[in-house]
Formats: structure tokens, sequence, C-alpha cells
């Protein structure tokens, strides 16, 4: 019995130790976005602010990062939205028709591998033909095109676990396949469905390169707004930890949220392939 606990103890503390570890960063930059330009430059470092106003707060979301996050909000959503509508279709057609053979459901994962500065410059190109540089559509699209292969490969994990006799007695019962699809598949991946679309926000919501590359000036998503804060002559600590603080809690909040429906989806067998 003393043994066990000694175990349990011992499981515990470790827990505690790396969770310690993992949220340093965050609780540090948390108290940087509260402290004073000689704070956060002295020697040895001030870990406690003298005073916890939200100045810099106020401050960096009037140097852009309102705008940052509305810009993320609007390109990160439409992307999911597209990226799941697409993702499933293909992912469903993959599962039950076995379009393409084994390999093909790889093939298309292995284009989320592929570098993104590979492709930025034929996509500035691209977009610069079509006057699509500095819009929302461009991102957009750039976007989907990242993760509509990850939703593929998720999504077909999940459809595979689904037994087809349910779409067949669906079909029997005078369902087209599409309303099989609708009715009977999609609420039952349900879970999947939901995982899938937070990690595909992510993705967006985190991106940079694209943005940097694409966006200009009418159109500056968050990621990029954040490395304008450093400039040439100063860089505004305070500011950029604020902003970050800010830009972090929608992805917070919606793991929160969907916490339950998350938990179950990646135990569905998503990358079950």
């Amino acid at each position: 019995m003393r043994r066990r606990d000694g175990v349990t103890v011992a499981v515990f503390v470790s827990i505690f130790a790396l969770l310690a570890i993992a949220l340093a960063p965050f609780v540090w930059n948390v108290l940087t976005s509260f402290k004073d330009k000689g704070e956060y430059f002295t020697y040895p470092p001030v870990f406690v602010p003298s005073s916890f106003d939200l100045e810099h707060y106020v401050r960096g979301m009037h140097l852009g990062g309102a705008k940052g996050i509305k810009d993320s909000f609007i390109i990160a959503s439409l992307t999911t939205l597209l990226a799941i509508a697409l993702g499933s279709l293909a992912a469903y057609s993959l599962s039950r028709f076995r379009i393409g053979g084994d390999n093909f459901a790889f093939w298309i994962l292995s284009v989320r591998m592929m570098p993104p500065i590979a492709s930025v410059l034929p996509l500035f190109l691209f977009f610069r033909f079509l006057r699509w540089l500095d819009t929302y559509q461009a991102l957009i699209f750039t976007y989907a095109l990242v993760n509509i292969p990850f939703a593929v490969w998720m999504m077909k994990g999940f459809f595979d676990e689904l037994p087809v006799e349910l779409e067949e007695a669906a079909l029997i019962d005078g369902c087209g396949r599409l309303g099989a699809f609708v009715r009977v598949a999609l609420p039952l991946v349900a879970p999947g469905l939901v995982a899938t679309a937070l990690f595909c926000f992510m993705f967006s919501w985190n991106e940079f390169l694209f943005a940097l590359i694409l966006g200009r000036s009418r159109v500056v998503p968050i990621t990029v707004n954040i490395a304008g804060l450093i400039g040439g002559h100063e860089i505004l600590w305070a500011e950029i930890s604020a902003v970050s603080i800010v830009a972090s809690i929608p992805i917070i909040v919606l793991a929160i949220l969907l916490q339950r429906y998350l938990v179950r989806g990646l135990t569905l067998g998503a990358v079950k392939g």
C-alpha cells in the first residue's frame, strides 16, 4: 500500500512539474505584458511588475492588434468552413469508393508536408495576376489549399470507423447517396468533425509566412501584426506580450468549449489509415 501511494505521489509530482515547465513561458508572457520599460530591461529580471494596469493592452490594440484579430478571425473561420466542407466530401469518397487506391489518401497528406516557402512565390505571382494581393480571398484560398489535405486525412479515418450497413439502410429507405452522407454519416462523425475543424482553425490562426507575403496593409493577420511591433530602433516587448495574450484567448476558449468533442474525436480512430 505504501509503495502504491509513493508511486501515486511521484506521478502527480511529475505531472505538476511538467505542467509548470509548460506554463512557465505563458506566465512570463502575462507578467511581461504588465511591466514598464525599465522593468523588462533590468538585470536581474523583475518577475512581478509594479502595477497591473491595461495600458499596454490598450496600446497594443491601437497599434493594429484589434484589426489583426478581426482579420485573423475572418480568414480562419472561412478557411475552416471551406476546408471542412470540401475535405469531408473528399474523405467520404475515399473511404467508401476507394478512389485512387489505397495510397491516394497518403499522397493527399503529403501535399500538407510540402514546405510553405516552396509554394509562396508561385502563389504570389498567381494572386498578383488576379489582383488578389492584400485581400481576404487570397489568404483564404491559400490556407484552404494547406488545410484541405489535413482535413481529408483526418476525416477519412473517422468515416472508415463507421459501419457501411448504416448508410446502406438509409439507401434502402429511399435516401440518395448525398442524403445518406448528410443525414447518417456526418452526424455520427460529429466529434471528429469538430476536432478537425479546431485544428484547421488553429493552423490558419497561427500561420505567418503566407500572411506576411500575401498581405500588405489592408489585410494584416495577428501574427504579422505582432511581428510588426519589432521596430528598427525599439522592440515593444510589453505590447507584443499583451497582443499575443489577447490573440491566444480565442483558441483557449474554443478548446475549452469543444473539449468534450475534441477528446471523443481524437479517440475515434482519426489517424487510422
